[in-house]
């Protein structure tokens, strides 16, 4: 490890606590600059009417024996609370029903599926719907774990290449990998399930983006109890018990860049950082915003900046009455038709909404009844553009009336697996791709960061190093999104500055 140095990280999201919370662990001095009050970006918690609700990671995994998260977090003396000796008690996770980690209900047919934990329990229960297909099921899972353990980061190893230069799982999306397992549409489609939690698109996800996300899920679904904020306050405290610095309520207002080396980061009150390192943990294009641009090589940015955003969500959050819901101990997705699955950014306000994904977030370890819901269904930008330059609170009386009639559709939608929903009901709100926006700094309200497009994934890969000497790059748009995606993301740019092979060896336990 180099000796100690100082980083300046921008954004105390998910990507910039755990670049914060390593660096600091091994001796860097580290200050994290969050322009909201609160630090968390996805792991975010709000209150609203007393209750609070999550704003981003909904459902985790990776807290199983020898899973990734864990042993990440046990590195950072941050464990679950049923695994003490580990590390800080801290972490309140429920694992999610392992007979059926997430339902998926098909409206046409009137069939839910269940997808259950473990990878034969997994084949079994899916493929006793397709007795003929349960060999080409146990096939296709077979080589999603194949693509698993070739990732080297998946795995937290060292890569001994670079992932871009396997063109088999690079060049061929997700639905062509399943296609090569089964002929069978529905199959097809049951196997893609869970597209939404990734923003995959048939023909542009990369096969092994779906891989890693189904893969991930299978091995131990689980919730954080109570909201997802703990993790944050947790990763805040790792880097202040070393002592680093968390800056909430304000963020960085400009980038000073001279000879491709940034001079110093001028916060929102005006005070000036400087370090030897910096490393942005916010969307690419609120980065860019903050530099003169004069001062970057132009196909560089531009480059960037071009590369198409995700989809993005409309969301409602539900409470319950008192003891008249149950807690549903998985995450449940519902689409009209098979082929939805494929289709749900494909909408007209008539069709509108394609599916939707709803969760009861577990408040205690043992609910019976759910105090809430949350439902998130896919909205692109354009659906909501011509309010694109109001801002939060001042969007209009026809923007309220957009909302009123979203919402309309979505809990008609929620009619077909709940029929007595509305009656359950005490409060609704609802939030849409400028929410997100505005909250996030993402453009266009990207849920899942930019679009990983295996047609052309040279275009589309943004690196952890910048043209700008002293500038590291963390966070959704890098490589994957998410509770899996960003932190290992975060693992891979503290490499570029403690060395891969050191710092893995030290997450995974070595020389103890």
């Amino acid at each position: 490890m180099k000796g100690k140095q100082s980083v300046l990280i921008i954004g105390g999201g998910i990507g910039g606590l755990v670049c914060g919370a390593i660096l600091s662990k091994e001796g860097y001095s580290v200050r994290v600059l969050e322009k909201h009050t609160v630090a968390g970006g996805g792991l975010h918690t709000f209150k609203r009417n007393g209750v609070e609700w999550e704003t981003g990671v909904h459902v985790i995994s990776g807290f199983q024996p020898d899973g990734v998260l864990r042993r990440l977090f046990n590195y950072l003396t941050i464990t679950s609370s049923s695994h003490p000796e580990e590390g800080l008690e801290g972490l309140l996770i429920k694992p999610a029903n392992p007979d059926g980690f997430d339902h998926f209900h098909v409206a046409s047919d009137g069939i839910t599926y269940k997808m259950a934990v473990g990878r034969e329990n997994f084949v079994a229960t899916l493929g006793a719907h397709f007795p003929e297909e349960k060999e080409n099921i146990r096939r296709y899972i077979d080589r999603v774990y194949e693509i698993c353990d070739g990732v080297a980061l998946f795995n937290l190893q060292a890569p001994s290449a670079d992932i871009y230069s396997n063109t088999e799982i690079m060049s061929k999306s997700v639905s062509e990998l399943i296609a090569s397992y089964t002929s069978n549409p529905k199959l097809q489609a049951l196997l893609a399930w869970n597209n939404v939690l990734y923003g995959g698109e048939k023909e542009k996800t990369p096969a092994y983006v779906g891989a890693l996300i189904t893969q991930f899920y299978i091995e131990g679904a689980s919730r954080f109890v109570g909201g997802t904020q703990q993790l944050a306050d947790l990763l805040v405290a790792v880097i202040e018990q070393n002592n680093g610095e968390v800056l909430t309520g304000n963020g960085a207002r400009f980038i000073d860049i001279q000879d491709r080396h940034i001079q110093k980061v001028i916060a929102d009150d005006g005070e000036e950082f400087t370090a030897d390192w910096y490393i942005s943990a916010i969307h690419t294009s609120a980065m860019f915003k903050l530099m003169d641009l004069s001062k970057i090589q132009k196909s560089y940015y531009q480059r960037i900046d071009n590369i198409p955003n995700s989809y993005s969500t409309f969301a409602a959050f539900i409470t319950f009455k008192p003891q008249s819901f149950p807690y549903l101990n998985y995450t449940g997705y519902y689409a009209p038709d098979y082929d939805d699955v494929w289709k749900c950014a494909e909408y007209t306000n008539e069709t509108w909404p394609r599916g939707c994904m709803y969760l009861t977030p577990p408040v205690t370890e043992n609910d019976v009844f759910a105090q809430k819901m949350i439902v998130n269904t896919i909205m692109n930008f354009d659906t909501v553009r011509q309010w694109e330059n109001t801002t939060v609170g001042k969007r209009g009386d026809d923007y309220l009336a957009f909302k009123k009639q979203c919402e309309e559709k979505l809990l008609n939608m929620l009619e077909k697996p709940f029929p007595d929903i509305r009656s359950k009901i005490d409060n609704i709100f609802c939030a849409s791709p400028l929410t997100i926006r505005d909250y996030y700094g993402s453009k266009e309200g990207a849920n899942y960061g930019t679009v990983k497009d295996c047609n052309n994934m040279i275009a589309s890969n943004i690196s952890i190093r910048t043209k700008i000497d002293n500038l590291l790059l963390t966070g959704q748009n890098i490589n994957l999104h998410g509770i899996l995606g960003v932190p290992l993301t975060a693992i891979a740019t503290c490499g570029e500055l403690l060395g891969m092979e050191y710092l893995l060896g030290k997450i995974n336990g070595e020389g103890k």
